[in-house]
């Protein structure tokens, strides 16, 4: 129970355990004090390339994924190049800048591949849905599928 009135609206760490390094995830689902509202946020610090998503697929919710810089201070310091498929036909694109890609729901996407990073890059998936999977989303309640790991830290 919260300490004052208006306690409840903050989920203070919502921090997991990365394999390059900490990441954010939130899903509203997985607070019943929001209620069944359509959003999750993942966000990921890439800083070696690796091919994130392999499959094409689509989902039953929109989706905003954010490309930017991961200089807190300058997000236009975008070093990397990025490669995501779209539709059916697979319709290649670059991306080479901070840019935010709108997928609507249905439409088909992946492989997603961070091809160069020469700088670390932030990687956020804003999803229109009370929790992100990979595919359609099943009733509420259910728990969420494991995430797709990140590659492996250098030594």
């Amino acid at each position: 129970m919260a300490k004052d009135k208006y306690g409840k609206y903050f989920f203070k760490n919502p921090i997991v355990k990365g394999q390059l390094c900490p990441r954010l995830i939130f899903y509203s689902r997985q607070h019943p004090e929001v209620g069944e509202k359509n959003f999750s946020v993942l966000w990921n610090c890439i800083t070696e390339p690796f091919l994130m998503v392999k499959d094409a697929h689509s989902h039953d919710f929109d989706q905003f994924l954010h490309f930017y810089g991961a200089n807190s201070l300058n997000i236009t310091d975008f070093d990397a190049v990025v490669e995501i498929s779209l539709g059916e036909e697979g319709e290649k694109h670059i991306i080479t800048e901070p840019t935010v890609l709108h997928i609507p729901k249905e439409m088909i996407h992946c492989p997603l591949n961070f091809k160069v990073v020469n700088k670390p890059v932030i990687f956020m998936n804003v999803a229109l849905t009370p929790q992100y999977v990979m595919g359609h989303a099943g009733p509420p309640g259910t728990p969420p599928p494991p995430l797709p790991p990140l590659p492996k830290a250098k030594k």
